[in-house]
């Protein structure tokens, strides 16, 4: 029976990172996943060009129940370091914006870097591998595989959420996390697109593939970025970033002119302009589609003389706080993350060890720690994968 110092389950960014990080220090590692390729969803990610980290990764970029958790692993492998390693292999990358970094060419440059860390360090790395039970020794844990038997002193739990099934993505580390007396906290889909059901879908589905910058607010929070109108509903960064602190139910309020205050700008308008149509002024700002798709909609477009103080008041309402209410989310199937997962206060946040069973570790998204859009949720992987490795 084989027999290992660690196993790692799930071969994506977190497992890769810890995986040739822990072979690094003379550990024998085992990295095991169910997928027929290593990395899938960093290959499908930031559209084929994979967001890797972000320069602004902080703590406050993170979603938890328990918001301390990532400050230690974040600050002990910072993105200064994942730059440096994607440096050292000469993977060309760029800024798009805000501090998110791609690769110049595609994802699979990161992930042959990884492969190739992991080739260097003496990593075994087995594809196409089903585990079927897994049983705590004195010491380590027995496991059954497709493989046969395998024991390890340590293993780690880096089999992701739920998002994007079709990538292979299933609830595993979140059973064994119960099997071990682990707390799992709600789960819910996160940086996801919006669905529209009501009267606002004609709407949405009128300016499919239209982008326009907005503020949009929900809870507390507000993004400004882009949003995209879809068949379905609406989508963009800003959206997706506010999905993560959206509830069912709860509305959603977006200011489609976050550079002026609406009233203001209405009122200049109709004092500089008096003989200009609303339609006219607002195809200015926005595509003519746009601003006569909303005047349609929204309100009568006529001369802007014609106007009253309360109809302006109202259009300026309805341009700096549209107000509206999803039906839902497209759920996991686009998620780009999950939200909550593994309890955090059940896990050590310096080695990210199971407070309940010795050498058991969790990494990455299983547990109940997401990040916004922008490469945090890889920063995250990688500073997990890179805390447990030290110590597993």
């Amino acid at each position: 029976m084989p027999v290992t110092d660690v196993v790692i389950i799930g071969a994506g960014a977190a497992g890769l990172m810890c995986a040739f990080t822990a072979a690094a220090r003379g550990r024998q590692v085992m990295l095991i996943d169910h997928a027929n390729k290593a990395g899938k969803k960093i290959l499908m990610s930031g559209g084929g060009r994979c967001n890797f980290t972000n320069m602004y990764t902080e703590p406050g970029n993170f979603l938890s129940q328990n918001p301390h958790f990532c400050k230690s692993a974040l600050a002990r492998y910072t993105q200064w370091d994942f730059i440096a390693m994607v440096a050292k292999h000469g993977v060309p990358y760029h800024e798009k914006k805000l501090g998110q970094l791609f690769c110049d060419n595609k994802s699979s440059d990161i992930l042959g870097m990884l492969l190739d860390e992991c080739d260097q360090a003496g990593v075994s790395l087995h594809l196409d591998t089903a585990i079927q039970q897994i049983e705590k020794l004195e010491n380590g844990y027995l496991l059954e595989t497709t493989l046969g038997q395998i024991t390890c002193q340590s293993l780690v739990i880096a089999t992701g959420g739920l998002s994007i099934p079709t990538l292979g993505a299933t609830g595993f580390g979140y059973q064994v996390a119960k099997q071990f007396g682990h707390q799992v906290l709600p789960t819910r889909a996160g940086l996801v697109p919006f669905t529209i059901t009501d009267q606002l879908k004609a709407l949405c589905t009128e300016l499919s593939g239209t982008s326009v910058d907005c503020l949009v607010s929900c809870n507390d929070q507000s993004f400004r970025e882009n949003i995209l109108f879809t068949h379905r509903g609406l989508s963009g960064p800003a959206i997706l970033q506010i999905s993560s602190f959206w509830n069912p139910g709860e509305t959603l309020h977006i200011n489609l002119l976050p550079d002026h205050d609406a009233l203001d700008w209405l009122q200049q308008q109709q004092a500089e302009r008096p003989n200009s149509e609303l339609k006219t002024l607002l195809g200015e700002l926005f595509t003519k589609k746009m601003a006569n798709l909303l005047a349609e909609h929204w309100f009568v477009s006529k001369p802007m003389k014609q106007y009253t103080p309360a109809e302006l008041a109202e259009v300026a309402r309805k341009l700096g706080d549209w107000q509206l209410v999803p039906a839902g989310t497209e759920g996991y199937r686009t998620a780009e993350v999950t939200l909550g997962g593994v309890d955090t206060r059940e896990v050590s946040s310096k080695t990210m060890e199971s407070l309940k069973s010795p050498g058991l570790y969790f990494i990455g998204e299983v547990l109940d720690v997401s990040g916004h859009l922008g490469g945090f949720n890889f920063q995250w992987a990688w500073a997990s994968g890179y805390a447990a490795a030290q110590f597993a």
